[in-house]
């Protein structure tokens, strides 16, 4: 059964930068599954608006960022998913970004967890400190 349920990306002060509402084919998932979708959601969106900058739960990277970056708006190239969610990965593994699900942390990406309409994902994306 198909369940909705909310992404929140939280700063590090506790205020919220961005909220959306996700739907997902399962009421148990993965957080690999969780992320999965929002990437997958998050650039397909961008890619059928074709403008402004892309704001995800990663950035493009190299060429993707530069093609779509402010100043290029002519220049519109499409950014792919599967390097997106790939590049998500890699910061949830690495730490960079922390995953909630109604409060609790999730520690895997292949943690399951289960959702009931209602439910948030928080995101939170950790700054490293210079020198610190």
């Amino acid at each position: 059964m198909a369940i909705t349920l909310t992404v929140r990306d939280e700063t590090m002060s506790g205020g919220v930068s961005g909220e959306h509402s996700l739907t997902l084919p399962e009421e148990r998932t993965t957080a690999r599954e969780l992320i999965r979708g929002r990437v997958y959601q998050e650039v397909q969106d961008y890619n059928l608006r074709q403008a402004g900058p892309f704001v995800g739960l990663v950035r493009p990277e190299g060429a993707e960022a530069t093609l779509n970056g402010p100043a290029s708006r002519a220049k519109f190239r499409p950014v792919d998913w599967k390097k997106q969610f790939a590049r998500a990965v890699e910061a949830f593994e690495a730490n960079q970004v922390l995953l909630l699900v109604d409060d609790r942390q999730v520690e895997s990406l292949d943690e399951e967890v289960t959702l009931r309409e209602g439910s948030v994902a928080t995101f939170l994306r950790l700054t490293l400190l210079v020198g610190g």
